[in-house]
């Protein structure tokens, strides 16, 4: 398996897979009407554009054999979506397909993320996970994260809590 940052040409994979993982991972949780409006506002071509061309903002996928198996996206500086302290970043996105749960991928992202912030020198990373993802939350406490906030997510026309989470370097 290779990590791989995306770039403007990846763009239409990106988003048939952005929007297919977050409707594995959400659908059964959510009315369609807020995840559909949550994909047309945040997972459009124009916006997953905007992020692409963003300097502080980067984009990975993983690949086996030329086949994607998930992604992960990175802000830096004013591209994250708080602003908490200095020398820090987001791990704002890793979804994997549903066919490859459980076998290490979402970890491997991870890792990749930790690597790419130690390079920038960076003192900590943070993430918002919504507070019923308990596969992900407990992901991220094995790999050392603490709560330390809440804020909103807005999904469609639902208002979630996102806990904030962090990880020193």
């Amino acid at each position: 398996m290779k990590i791989r940052k995306i770039n403007i040409d990846d763009l239409e994979t990106l988003r048939n897979l952005s929007i297919q993982t977050f409707m594995e991972t959400f659908e059964e949780v959510n009315t369609e009407e807020d995840l559909q409006k949550y994909l047309l506002e945040n997972l459009s071509i124009e916006k997953l554009k905007s992020e692409l061309e963003n300097p502080n903002s980067e984009f990975y996928f993983a690949e086996n054999n030329g086949e994607i198996l998930g992604y992960l996206k990175l802000n830096f500086k004013d591209a994250q979506t708080e602003k908490v302290e200095e020398n820090h970043f987001e791990i704002e996105r890793i979804y994997v397909l549903k066919a490859f749960l459980g076998q290490k991928i979402g970890q491997i992202l991870f890792d990749n993320a930790l690597e790419i912030g130690r390079k920038k020198n960076l003192e900590y990373v943070w993430l918002g996970v919504w507070e019923e993802n308990h596969r992900a939350i407990k992901f991220y406490e094995k790999n050392g994260f603490e709560i330390f906030g809440k804020h909103d997510f807005v999904l469609g026309e639902d208002v979630q809590k996102d806990l904030l989470m962090k990880l020193n370097l």
